[in-house]
């Protein structure tokens, strides 16, 4: 059996060594054979075997040097890109008119900044197939009025389409992690927004920064007049569908509210 480094607790690395898992994985990701697809997070390989031998247009994109040499022994041809994700260009991965899909089994302590990145570059790709913390998962699709409902639920919900697949037990990876993972499928067909990505994110974050609080008190910061004959201020954070922030947003804009 082919021995590989340890994994590295300081890059949150989690190895899938399930094969039935793995191949449950590839099988979901919703892409042509010569489609684009783009690996986060590779480790030694596991998925990427999988990719290979299923996509003719695989690129990889992997932090860990001792890694980076696991999958050039493995894998001689591969496109890898040694680079911290947070860090990629996602821009440089658009081609020839050949959608765009990205899959990764991604660290824990990064996974909102990630799928941050990705929301922003939505335009260049079709969709992406990501494992995260099962709790992660559940806040990204979660509905108004509830606890888990937040920043990433209203982001994800107005530039994407989230859908969770399956739960992935902890027995699964090498080391097992402390929590449950769950696959989440977003395919990136909505519409542009009537706003700004940047006002958008200023003005949820503003919001539930202060979810306890009545929106009329949240938003204090944007030292504006609120349209409260058009929306109710009275609510907290929480209340509002995605859909509203968009609205509210556009009309915050409308009056010259962000300078």
């Amino acid at each position: 059996m082919t021995r590989h480094p340890r994994t590295k607790k300081s890059l949150g690395q989690h190895f899938l060594q399930d094969g039935n898992m793995i191949r449950k994985i590839v099988d979901a990701i919703s892409a042509g054979k010569t489609d684009r697809i783009i690996e986060i997070g590779p480790g030694a390989g596991a998925l990427t075997e999988e990719l290979v031998h299923k996509y003719d247009n695989v690129t990889v994109i992997e932090l860990d040097q001792r890694m980076v040499e696991v999958l050039r022994k493995k894998f001689p041809g591969l496109n890898i890109i040694h680079k911290d994700i947070l860090k990629f260009d996602w821009s440089s991965v658009q081609t020839e008119n050949k959608p765009v899909h990205v899959v990764g089994n991604l660290p824990y302590y990064i996974t909102s900044q990630i799928l941050f990145s990705l929301l922003e570059h939505r335009k260049i790709l079709s969709s992406a197939l990501l494992m995260m913390q099962k709790e992660v998962a559940e806040r990204i699709v979660a509905q108004p009025g509830t606890k888990a409902y937040g920043i990433l639920s209203v982001q994800s919900q107005l530039m994407s389409t989230p859908k969770i697949l399956f739960d992935v037990p902890p027995q699964v990876f090498q080391p097992p992690p402390s929590v449950n993972s769950s696959v989440i499928h977003f395919t990136f067909d909505k519409p542009d927004l009537a706003c700004t990505d940047e006002h958008l994110k200023k003005v949820v974050r503003m919001a539930f920064n202060q979810r306890r609080k009545k929106l009329s008190n949240a938003l204090k910061p944007l030292n504006s007049e609120l349209p409260a004959d058009e929306f109710n201020f009275d609510l907290r954070a929480e209340a509002l569908e995605p859909g509203m922030y968009e609205k509210l947003t556009a009309r915050l804009e409308q009056l010259d509210t962000f300078e």
